[in-house]
């Protein structure tokens, strides 16, 4: 418990109330410290919208100060721009305490932001100039501001994190592709054996959902880009200047160095979520790629003597307390087990993004943590895979080899020239017998072994 010297005494509309001393938060904040013990040191709010508050927060003192600079003068200007940007930089961080179960318009998130930057600006005036909803949240309220920081660190997250993680990984494909040119191997479908396949071709699968995974992350992009910035309470932008909206993503766009505009419809951006639950869409397609390709590549290693075996990954660390040598696929497991959280996620999105009552949704906060959650989750997830799977990714030619001179569905190849009734028996036969392909044809009459030599040459067939 916080000794009264510990503390000092903040006051909002509701009375005072005792704040740790050596934080900048204020009352309000405090209030939902005490009210919502909720997941603390588990799920405070994304460091991501608090850096993207400090961004808002900047690009609207600025353009107050430029519509009603008498209201936001030049000094007030200064201070809160330099407590703004400490925040954005996360500098600050320590003095956002609030955990994501709290207020569903993120209100409280809100009204820390607006605390710090004042007391900050305060501190660093050397008086009390700046009054937290007067000042730090001139022209705006937390209905739009929340959704606006959310839209932030989703295109951000997108653009900086995942999207370039997605390209490192199609690289590392591209590059495996030129690696394994020339190798044939048996392809397959129902996990049972089907015609012959180039491993280069199978990569290239791969690399090629990841590259269309890209594309949607892309178009998921754009919507994100329409921040409610100046729709104030309901949408109607009361108590914010002619003019605040548009400059205000102007200069928005000019601090975090990417596009963002006005929302077509104020009353649309304050109470639907259909662009997250896009978004999340396609990265909820990524993660199912990335369980293909993770499952792909872990069938594939298994063994190494008793299972498939045809590719080798590297042995990163021990894969058992109790069995030596043992070595396991831990990479592709973290990317399953990543891959079900995003699922997961996705569900609690399209719900939550179901609940807009009115003129608000208000379950802001559980979609921005679930998204940015999702995003940095399959950012970090792919980079480990491509660094400690992909990239050494060995072939085993032997293996392939073995296992596409043993499979039966090269018959395919002798369906032209002795139709597909005859070549069903004599791969029946093959499998009965336990002989090769090129023994049941000739036992059958169908082919001399020349001719089967001839016809069936699995590197013309892929």
């Amino acid at each position: 418990m916080n000794t009264e010297a510990e503390t000092r005494v903040e006051q909002d509309s509701m009375g005072t109330i005792r704040v740790p001393a050596d934080r900048y938060w204020g009352a309000q904040t405090q209030r939902s410290v005490e009210h919502f013990p909720i997941g603390v040191g588990l799920d405070t709010m994304p460091a991501e919208i608090i850096h993207a508050f400090g961004l808002l927060k900047l690009a609207a003192a600025r353009v107050n100060h430029a519509l009603c600079p008498d209201r936001m003068d030049a000094e007030k200007l200064a201070v809160i721009e330099r407590a703004a940007r400490e925040v954005a930089d996360g500098a600050l961080d320590a003095h956002f305490p609030l955990v994501v179960w709290q207020t569903g318009s993120g209100t409280h998130t809100n009204m820390n932001a607006n605390e710090v930057i004042a007391n900050r600006a305060n501190e660093l005036a050397g008086k009390a100039l700046c009054h937290p909803n007067d000042d730090v949240n001139m022209s705006q309220s937390s209905n739009d501001c929340f959704p606006t920081a959310m839209r932030i660190s989703a295109v951000t997250m997108l653009e900086q994190r995942l999207l370039p993680a997605v390209k490192t990984l199609v690289d590392a494909f591209l590059a495996q592709e030129e690696r394994q040119r020339g190798i044939v191997k048996s392809g397959r479908t129902h996990l049972q054996d089907a015609v012959p396949i180039a491993f280069s071709q199978e990569i290239s699968g791969w690399r090629s959902s990841l590259e269309r995974d890209g594309e949607l992350l892309r178009l998921a992009l754009e919507p994100l880009r329409e921040i409610a910035l100046g729709a104030t309470a309901v949408g109607t932008g009361l108590n914010a200047p002619a003019g605040f909206a548009p400059l205000a993503a102007e200069e928005l766009s000019r601090l975090s160095g990417t596009a963002f505009q006005p929302a077509r419809n104020f009353f649309h951006a304050l109470t639907s979520l259909d662009e997250f639950v896009f978004a999340h869409g396609a990265v909820k397609a990524l993660a199912a790629d990335m369980m293909k390709i993770a499952n792909d590549i872990r069938w594939l290693s298994s063994g190494p003597r008793c299972g498939l075996g045809e590719i080798r990954i590297p042995a990163n660390e021990p894969g058992s307390s109790i069995m030596p040598g043992k070595v396991n696929p831990t990479q592709c497991e973290q990317v399953t087990m990543v891959a079900v959280q995003v699922m997961g996620n996705d569900t609690a999105v399209a719900v939550a993004a179901s609940q807009g009552n009115f003129e608000l949704n208000v379950y802001l906060p559980l979609v921005a943590h679930h998204f940015l959650q999702s995003a940095r989750l399959m950012s970090e997830s792919i980079l480990a895979f491509t660094r400690f799977c992909v990239e050494g990714i060995e072939a085993n030619r032997d293996v392939m080899r073995r296992n596409l001179d043993r499979s039966l569905m090269a018959v395919t190849a002798l369906n032209p020239s002795i139709g597909y009734e005859n070549a069903a028996r004599a791969a029946r036969l093959a499998w009965e017998r336990g002989c090769t392909l090129r023994e049941a044809c000739a036992e059958l009459g169908l082919l001399s072994g020349e001719d089967f030599d001839r016809l069936v040459r699995p590197e013309t067939m892929i």
